[in-house]
């Protein structure tokens, strides 16, 4: 599927369902991809204002606003993005906004330390949110990834990508027979897990198939 066709069915979910978060931020995507980064913003925002508990809009949202020259608007969204990822403990998306921040010369709010939920122990720290938790007995697929996931994520974070993989499928209308909805699917496992491209290069020796279908 070309970018324009992905651009305009996405288009045309986020007008039927307009509360539809993983819409938005698929079409924010689209539209980056497409370096129209005024749209791209606007979509990212629907999103979070939809769903405040997608951080990585946030991040996107602002990165998106400075490729459009609209800085000061960018400093507004990572600032309050940055105390909304602080709050749910989402490190990655945090450490990411940190460093747009940087960028812009905007100060970096202060923030409590978000605590470790009542019960959670052992050695075994989430690198996605740095809090402890359980290490998965073994990894969730085959392959690099798998092993990556098994070596840095914690069971309570997958766990709650299974959750919200459950619905991308459902709000997407994804059919994981097709090639380019599995590609998407593992697209938005890897924004939700914070395996970034540069990182999945790495790790297999290959682009993502994000890069082209997702």
């Amino acid at each position: 599927m070309d970018l324009d066709t992905r651009i305009a069915q996405f288009e045309n979910m986020c007008r039927e369902d307009p509360d539809n978060d993983m819409a938005h931020f698929s079409l924010g995507n689209a539209y980056n991809q497409a370096m129209r980064f005024d749209d791209a913003a606007a979509a990212y925002r629907r999103c979070f204002e939809a769903n405040p508990a997608m951080s990585k809009a946030y991040q996107l949202c602002g990165a998106a606003l400075m490729a459009a020259n609209r800085t000061d608007e960018a400093a507004e969204v990572l600032t309050e993005g940055y105390k909304a990822a602080a709050e749910r403990g989402d490190r990655m998306p945090q450490t990411a906004i940190k460093e747009l921040l940087e960028k812009l010369d905007a100060p970096i709010p202060e923030v409590k330390v978000k605590e470790a939920p009542a019960g959670a122990g052992g050695s075994f720290v989430c690198q996605r949110t740095g809090r402890p938790g359980s290490q998965l007995p073994r990894p969730p697929f085959k392959g690099p990834i798998g092993e990556w996931i098994q070596a840095n994520i914690s069971k309570e974070t997958f766990d709650g990508w299974i959750a919200q993989g459950t619905k991308v499928i459902n709000e997407l209308r994804l059919d994981l027979s097709r090639d380019q909805d599995e590609a998407m699917y593992d697209a938005h496992m890897r924004e939700y897990l914070g395996i970034t491209d540069e990182l999945y290069k790495e790790l297999t020796g290959e682009d993502p198939p994000s890069s082209a279908t997702a």
